[in-house]
C-alpha cells in the first residue's frame, strides 16, 4: 500500500518543539514555576520565537502553560475537571447550584442570543451576571440572559441593584416550570471582560458552555458560561449541570 499524502507531510517545526518542551516540563520545572523569557528559550532550543511561540500557545491549549497577568508564563497545575451532566430539573440558582451571583442589568442582548430567545433585536432583557470560584481560584464566568416573560412579577423593590437584584431574577425564574435544558459546548478565546475576570490574558483558551433553559415551549433562559481552558477538562456522565471537581485524590468542589 502506498503512503498517503498525510503520512508523507513532514511534523511542523513547532510540533516537534512541543513535545521537547513538554518533556522538559516534566523534568526540570515544578508547578507553578515561571519559565525564562521567549529570547533565552528560543536561543535554547535554537528556534526562531515564532516558531516559539506557537509551541508555548499549543502548551497553553493543552494546560501544560499558564500566561498569567504581571507574572510571566508559568507551568500549570493538573486540570480540573469539568463534568457536563444530564441534569434537567434545576433553574440556576437552584438549592446546590455553586455559582455566585454578582449583579444584573437591563440590557439589549447580543443578536444570536436575542434570536435564541425570540426576542426583538433591540428587545432588552436581564443580564445577570454569576461567578465560580474552586478552591480560591476563579474558573468560570457567566452570563444568563432571561427575557422579561420568564419573570413577569418581577418589580423594582424586588431587584433593586446588584447581586440582590440578580437573586431577585432567579428567585422569579425558578416560578417557571423547567422542561429541559440542552447545551453545547466549544472552544474561543477569552474577551476582555472575561479575561479580567478570570485572570487571563485576553485572547487566552476558554471553553464555553452555552445552555438553553427551556419552558412553557419556548427557550426562558440563556446562559453562556466561560470556563478557563488552561485549568478545566470536560467530562461527560450523569452527576447533573456543570460540575467542577479535583482528581480523584481530592473531593469535588
Amino acid at each position: 500500500m502506498g503512503t498517503t499524502q498525510l503520512e508523507s507531510v513532514p511534523e511542523p517545526k513547532y510540533w516537534h518543539l512541543k513535545t521537547v518542551l513538554s518533556e522538559a516540563l516534566d523534568s526540570e520545572f515544578s508547578v507553578g514555576e515561571i519559565l525564562p523569557n521567549e529570547r533565552d528559550l528560543a536561543a535554547r532550543f535554537g528556534v526562531a520565537r515564532a516558531t516559539l511561540r506557537q509551541a508555548l500557545e499549543q502548551l497553553e491549549l493543552e494546560g501544560r502553560l499558564q500566561r498569567r497577568r504581571g507574572v510571566g508564563t508559568t507551568v500549570a497545575p493538573p486540570r480540573m475537571g469539568v463534568a457536563v451532566g444530564t441534569d434537567q430539573d434545576a433553574w440556576p440558582g437552584a438549592p446546590g447550584d455553586a455559582w455566585q451571583p454578582v449583579d444584573c442589568t437591563l440590557a439589549v442582548p447580543p443578536t444570536t442570543v436575542a434570536t435564541a430567545l425570540e426576542t426583538g433585536s433591540e428587545e432588552p432583557v436581564h443580564v445577570v451576571r454569576r461567578s465560580r470560584v474552586s478552591h480560591g481560584q476563579p474558573v468560570a464566568a457567566e452570563l444568563l440572559y432571561i427575557p422579561a416573560p420568564s419573570v413577569p412579577d418581577l418589580t423594582a423593590i424586588d431587584a433593586p441593584s446588584g447581586s440582590a437584584r440578580a437573586r431577585a431574577v432567579l428567585r422569579e425564574l425558578q416560578r417557571l416550570e423547567l422542561e429541559g435544558q440542552d447545551r453545547a459546548v466549544e472552544l474561543g478565546s477569552a474577551r476582555a471582560d472575561d479575561a479580567k475576570e478570570l485572570d487571563r490574558l485576553p485572547g487566552a483558551p476558554v471553553l464555553v458552555v452555552t445552555t438553553r433553559f427551556l419552558a412553557a415551549g419556548r427557550t426562558a433562559a440563556l446562559s453562556v458560561a466561560t470556563y478557563r481552558a488552561d485549568t478545566c477538562r470536560l467530562t461527560f456522565g450523569d452527576s447533573g449541570g456543570v460540575e467542577i471537581h479535583h482528581g480523584p485524590e481530592r473531593q469535588a468542589s
